[in-house]
């Protein structure tokens, strides 16, 4: 049997994910990828809602947002091959976390990627006391902002795709404008396999979607180039979330 190649891999997943690579589809769209500062919160975005789950439909932008927690190796290869691919990504993560990686918070800076905050302990937020919720997002802030200089750019809640009105406020008061919820669920988590990642994420995705993925995952890995390979062909750009609202 022959060698197999990386592109024999990538054209397997895809022809498994039910997708095509025909020639003379989309052209690619050159849209630049700025690195965020981290210099201080993201600012309020006056014109949208306090709880954000896409972006703009009528612009070829998507955000892949990747849930910051397990494994860093699986980590470090995900933002490797979207730089490699000119993608930026915006990682949402756990403050736990960067206490047992602190090194990651600049290497995803570093990446020209986006880093947000995804609460210290990744428990049901909506679920806790106000002391409780509160100490949870300031937690994952303050760690966030010795590791960087400032407390990152977004706030998701953890173990939910929306937060309470107590959460929202809770996370306005500690610097983060809006909550980061998303329209597109990669269901990664559930180690479905590459293919059906890369099945759903691809089926559902569309100008200004916010796509959840997760560090941590084989699969994830695996899909990443299946995903942005075909973004690419679709002439939609893999951006920071601050981009895509920008």
């Amino acid at each position: 049997m022959g060698r197999v190649t990386a592109t024999d891999r990538r054209t397997v997943l895809l022809a498994t994910a039910g997708l095509t690579l025909a020639a003379g589809c989309a052209t690619r769209s050159a849209v630049a990828h700025p690195a965020p500062s981290s210099a201080g919160s993201a600012p309020p975005l006056p014109t949208l809602p306090a709880q954000l789950t896409h972006g703009p439909r009528d612009r070829p932008r998507v955000a892949l947002t990747f849930h910051g927690a397990g494994d860093p190796a699986t980590a470090r290869a995900l933002l490797t091959e979207a730089e490699q691919r000119g993608a930026r990504l915006t990682v949402l993560a756990v403050g736990t976390w960067l206490d047992t990686h602190p090194d990651l918070a600049r290497r995803i800076l570093d990446g020209g990627h986006d880093l947000g905050n995804h609460t210290l302990s990744h428990l049901d937020i909506n679920a806790m006391s106000e002391a409780e919720a509160r100490q949870e997002i300031t937690g994952c802030a303050e760690r966030i902002r010795r590791l960087t200089g400032s407390v990152g750019t977004w706030f998701r809640p953890s173990r939910t795709p929306t937060a309470s009105p107590l959460v929202t406020r809770l996370a306005q008061e500690a610097g983060y404008p809006h909550v980061l919820s998303y329209d597109v669920d990669s269901l990664d988590f559930t180690s479905p396999g590459a293919a059906a990642v890369a099945r759903k994420v691809l089926a559902e995705i569309r100008e200004g979607s916010v796509v959840s993925l997760h560090f941590g995952y084989a699969d994830t890995v695996a899909a990443l180039p299946v995903v942005l390979e075909e973004l690419d062909r679709r002439g939609l750009a893999a951006v920071t979330t601050t981009e895509l609202f920008s």
